[in-house]
């Protein structure tokens, strides 16, 4: 009788076993997904003081050298109409795109040379994605991409800066007040000529052509394979024949939103 309740109890244990090795373990509790706290961006405006002459506004040209090639139908027009314009150029740029720097250079008349940052990312010291681009994401990492396209432009023998414009033209108002802080103006826009260099050529000439007196038209000179440079150069040709005054921010008074310029 012990040897069979013995050989039960074997028994049992080996199914308990068993069962054991078989059995998928319950799965632990999920951990809660914590979310980022929305970070608030703004995009500022900018205008200069207008010429209050019919038939005879005044507009800036301003033009963004983020990474990538020169656009020689934009830079060419420029050049060949005398038309002037400021040029927010990234440290990548600089050293990509030597030629166009020497005719920038050259052409001291025409352009005026600003700070579009050391690596073209976006100037919010939070943690986020601007248009799917990582920001700097803290304070140290804003003053570095500022800093650092300042240092690449004295390298390059441009003069020191006194504009900023950071990659997509969107801050955090913490960051703003720290860019400020060294001692640089913001510079927003009123009127998006290219859409970021992806529209066509038509609605890119309609819309910089459309500038009204005081507008500051904010392109870019760094796509010479997009469609929209061959409507950015024909717009430019459009204002010219219209009586347009072009002036560099160097030039003109301004008054920006967000406090960028105050």
């Amino acid at each position: 009788m012990n040897r069979i309740l013995l050989a039960s109890a074997f028994l049992l244990a080996g199914l308990s076993t068993l069962c054991a090795a078989e059995t998928p373990p319950l799965p632990a509790a999920a951990a809660p997904v914590m979310k980022s706290p929305a970070v608030k961006l703004v995009e500022p405006h900018l205008h200069i003081a207008r010429s209050n002459i019919s038939g005879h506004a005044r507009i800036a040209l301003t033009f963004d050298a983020c990474m990538g090639q020169a656009d020689e139908r934009i830079l060419s027009t420029l050049v060949r109409e005398r038309i002037p314009a400021t040029l927010f150029v990234t440290a990548r740029w600089l050293k990509r795109n030597p030629a166009a720097l020497a005719v920038f250079l050259q052409n001291p008349d025409l352009f005026e040379l600003e700070n579009h940052g050391e690596n073209h990312i976006p100037a919010v010291d939070t943690p986020t994605l601007v248009y799917g681009i990582a920001s700097a994401g803290s304070p140290q990492a804003v003053r570095q991409e500022v800093e650092g396209g300042a240092a690449a432009m004295l390298a390059s023998g441009i003069p020191a800066p006194h504009w900023f414009r950071g990659s997509t033209a969107k801050y955090d108002l913490s960051a703003i007040g720290e860019i400020r802080a060294l001692g640089y103006r913001i510079a927003g826009y009123s009127v998006n000529g290219d859409g970021g260099s992806l529209l066509g050529a038509a609605i890119t000439e309609k819309r910089i052509a459309s500038a009204k007196d005081g507008d500051v038209v904010i392109s870019h000179i760094n796509q010479p394979t997009h469609a929209a440079g061959e409507g950015v150069a024909k717009a430019l040709v459009d204002l010219k024949m219209k009586g347009t005054e072009f002036v560099r921010l160097q030039d003109v008074e301004d008054m920006g939103d967000d406090q960028t310029t105050e």
